[in-house]
C-alpha cells in the first residue's frame, strides 16, 4: 500500500494545500485544495473518499471533483463515489454544500438513480473493508463530530498500521486503542505554537506541548509526521516539537510525501 500526502496545511497560500491522502490510487482521505494537483484521470480513478469531519478544509475538494470527474465516470458506467463518514458529517454536507445554493446536489447527478457521489455513515469503532483493505475508525475530539483512521497494512506488512488523527485535541480514548495496534506512521495534528496554546484549546487542536503530553502515552519508538500546521507557522509550530523529549522520529509532514505499508 502507498499513502500519498496531496496536502497537510491548515490553510492556504502559495505551496500550501489542505488535508488530502490519496491511498493506492482510489481511496481519498480526506479531501481539501490538495485534490487539484491530481490530473482528471487520476481524479476520475477515486473510488472511495474517507472524511475525518466536516470542516471546509477537509471537504473542500469533494463537490469540486463530483463536478470534474461527472461525464467520464458516467460514460464508463462506473458506480458512484462512496463518501464514507460520521452520520453528522454527512448532514453537513447535504444541508451546507449539497443544497443548491452552495453547490448542486451531486448525490442526485445526472440522475437519481445514477449519481457521481453517494453518502455512507460509518460509526467509531467500525472496521470498512474498501477492496481488501482494512482501516478503522478512531475517535478524535474537535469543535464537531470527528474521527481519525487507521490503515491496516495486512499481512504482507505485519499489519503494520498508517494512523491519521484528524484534527483533535488531547484524546485519551485514541491513545487506548493505538496501544492495542502495530503502529509505522502516525499522522498527528499540531495546528498552533505554545504562544498560541490558548487558542489550540479553544479550537480543539494541540500545541506542541499538548503534543509532548500525548505523545507520551505512546510506547516504542514512532514515525511520527506533523500535519496541519498554518502557513507562516511552521518554524514556531516545529521549534516547538523539536524541543520535545521523545524516543520518536519527528518530523513536519510534507505535500508530495509517499508512505509504504
Amino acid at each position: 500500500m502507498n499513502i500519498r500526502v496531496l496536502g497537510c496545511s491548515g490553510a492556504i497560500a502559495a505551496g500550501y494545500k489542505t488535508t488530502a491522502f490519496l491511498l493506492d490510487a482510489d481511496v481519498l482521505i480526506d479531501a481539501g485544495t490538495g485534490v487539484g494537483d491530481l490530473p482528471l484521470d487520476a481524479l476520475a480513478a477515486v473510488d472511495h473518499i474517507l472524511l475525518s469531519h466536516s470542516h471546509l478544509d477537509h471537504v473542500l475538494g469533494i463537490p469540486l471533483l463530483a463536478d470534474a470527474v461527472l461525464r467520464l465516470r458516467a460514460a464508463a458506467g462506473r458506480p458512484p463515489i462512496q463518501v464514507h463518514a460520521l452520520p453528522e458529517t454527512l448532514q453537513a454536507l447535504r444541508q451546507h454544500i449539497f443544497n443548491g445554493a452552495i453547490w448542486p446536489d451531486f448525490t442526485a447527478l445526472p440522475t437519481r438513480e445514477a449519481p457521481v457521489l453517494s453518502l455512507h455513515p460509518f460509526a467509531i469503532g467500525d472496521r470498512l473493508d474498501l477492496g481488501g483493505r482494512f482501516i478503522e475508525v478512531l475517535p478524535a475530539i474537535h469543535t464537531v463530530p470527528a474521527v481519525g483512521f487507521a490503515v491496516d497494512g495486512g499481512a504482507a506488512a505485519g499489519h503494520a498500521h498508517w494512523v491519521f488523527t484528524g484534527d483533535t485535541g488531547p484524546n485519551p480514548a485514541l491513545w487506548r486503542r493505538l496501544s492495542q495496534l502495530r503502529l509505522s506512521h502516525l499522522v498527528i495534528e499540531t495546528a498552533f505554537s505554545d504562544d498560541e496554546a490558548e487558542l489550540a484549546h479553544v479550537s480543539q487542536h494541540l500545541c506542541p506541548a499538548d503534543l509532548g503530553q500525548e505523545l507520551a502515552q505512546l510506547g516504542g519508538s514512532v514515525n511520527v509526521h506533523i500535519t496541519h500546521i498554518k502557513p507562516g507557522e511552521v518554524d514556531a509550530v516545529m521549534q516547538g516539537v523539536r524541543g520535545l523529549a521523545s524516543p520518536h522520529r519527528i518530523g513536519a509532514l510534507q505535500a508530495g510525501q509517499h508512505m509504504q505499508l
